[in-house]
Parts: C-alpha cells; sequence; structure tokens
C-alpha cells in the first residue's frame, strides 16, 4: 500500500500515545500501594491481655450486677443456721416454807429460774401476810423453769421428794399450817402421769404414806420482793442458819 504523508503522521501519533500510557501504569505499579491502603493496624491491648483492633468494639465484662441484699453467695453455700433457742418447761411445788425449797432447786443443774409465790388459794393477789394467817387457801410454793435437755421433770421430782417430808400433813418441821402442805401442781397431763409415778416410787422411801397431793396448776401469784432469794440475800438470819443451811449441807449443796 502507497504511504500518503496524512497515514504516515496518524499512524506516528497513535505509536506515542501507546509508549505514553504504558509508562503511567508501570509508574502506578512501581509506586506501590496508596497511603491509605498501607496505613499500619494498632493492636490494643485489653486488661485481659488479648489483642483487639482498635476497628474492633472491646468486649465489656459480663457481670452480674449486685442486688441490693449484697452480692449472690456461690452455689452450694448457705449461711450457718441459727441455733434455736432451748425450750423452757414450768414446775410448781410445795414442800414448806418457799425460802428452803428455792435455796435447793436454785442449785440444781439445768434449772434457769425459781420464784417464790403462792398458788391453790380462793383470792387474788394474796399477802404473805394473809396466806400465813390461813384467810386465803394458798399455800406456799416456787415456780420452777427448767431446760428439759438438762434436766427431765421426773428428775426435778426427785429433787423435790428429797428435800422434804411428804408424809406430814400441812406441815414441815416446826412451820405448821395449810399453806405449808406438801403439792405438786401440774401443768399438763403429761406432768401429772409422771408426778403420779414418781410418788409411787417415791412412797418406798417412807415408811408412812405420802400426803402430796397432786392438782391442777391454777394463778401463781409471785410473792413479795423480799422473798426472791431469801437465803442468798439472808445467810445470817436464824432460820437461815438453823433450818436452811443444815438441810443443803445434808443434800451436799453450797451453803
Amino acid at each position: 500500500m502507497k504511504m500518503t504523508p496524512l497515514l504516515r503522521c496518524t499512524l506516528l501519533a497513535a505509536a506515542l500515545l501507546s509508549c505514553s500510557t504504558g509508562d503511567k501504569a508501570e509508574e502506578v505499579r512501581d509506586a506501590g500501594p496508596s497511603p491509605v491502603d498501607s496505613e499500619p493496624i494498632t493492636a490494643v491491648e485489653p486488661s485481659d491481655g488479648t489483642a483487639e483492633t482498635k476497628d474492633e468494639p472491646v468486649a465489656m465484662h459480663d457481670a452480674t450486677p449486685p442486688t441490693e441484699d449484697g452480692p449472690t453467695p456461690e452455689p452450694g453455700l448457705s449461711e450457718p443456721a441459727e441455733e434455736a433457742a432451748p425450750t423452757i418447761e414450768t414446775a410448781t411445788l410445795g414442800a414448806g416454807c418457799f425460802w428452803c425449797i428455792e435455796a435447793v432447786l436454785e442449785q440444781i443443774e439445768g434449772v434457769t429460774a425459781v420464784r417464790s409465790g403462792y398458788m391453790g388459794g380462793h383470792m387474788d393477789n394474796p399477802t404473805y401476810k394473809q396466806v400465813c394467817a390461813e384467810i386465803t387457801g394458798h399455800a406456799e410454793v416456787v415456780q420452777v423453769d427448767f431446760d428439759p435437755s438438762v434436766i427431765s421433770y421426773g428428775e426435778v421430782l426427785h429433787w423435790f421428794w428429797r428435800l422434804h417430808d411428804p408424809t406430814t400433813l400441812n406441815r414441815q418441821g416446826a412451820d405448821v399450817g395449810t399453806q405449808y402442805r406438801s403439792a405438786i401442781y401440774v401443768h399438763s397431763p403429761e406432768q401429772r402421769a409422771t408426778a403420779e409415778r414418781s410418788l409411787q416410787l417415791a412412797q418406798a422411801e417412807f415408811t408412812s404414806p405420802i400426803v402430796t397431793e397432786v392438782t391442777e396448776a391454777s394463778t401463781f401469784w409471785e410473792a413479795e420482793g423480799y422473798h426472791q432469794g431469801y437465803y442468798l440475800d439472808n445467810k445470817t438470819q436464824s432460820y437461815c442458819r438453823m433450818v436452811i443451811r443444815p438441810k443443803l449441807k445434808k443434800l451436799g449443796l453450797d451453803y
């Protein structure tokens, strides 16, 4: 084909354009990645030592918020159970002057309280003078609180038989009158059954018949304050020295 001047110029321009495009493409390849693509990713050290990228959200600890009552106890653990308060029972006994009965029974292990008073009469709020005048019908008694896990009702009665003479009617030694009668005032059918059985067993220890009455408990009237703990407060008083102290000594108790 015959090359005309116009055709030669056209081909030369095309060749130059091709060379220029190839050189620019090569420059782009040699320049490497763009600054945006090559920016390094910095690792963030969380508190547990595991590397996290700053582009990823940091995981929060899955902690259960504390309750108002304090932290939740671990499974299998529980608070120690509170010890139950001991069950206290009551016995009411007449065995002569209540100063003597109180001085004995307050020393017995398992007895938690002893109160002197009056029971078995027909007047409310009797006084000591009225009882001693035998116008109220009351007996001098002690009301005994005891812990049955330490001492049983039957064991309390064992001491009752030992501390007085249950064979003398309305009398204990020189103390004479209905207020000094021997009596067991029961607070339940179980106490009655125990008292009646105890009386039968005690009879073998005495030659004369036991005259102790076993009857239902009625209102207990606590005696005047000066009767409470009388022996401990009046050891040098003549009655305490002549009557109560020998009794305590005979029973092997403190006097």
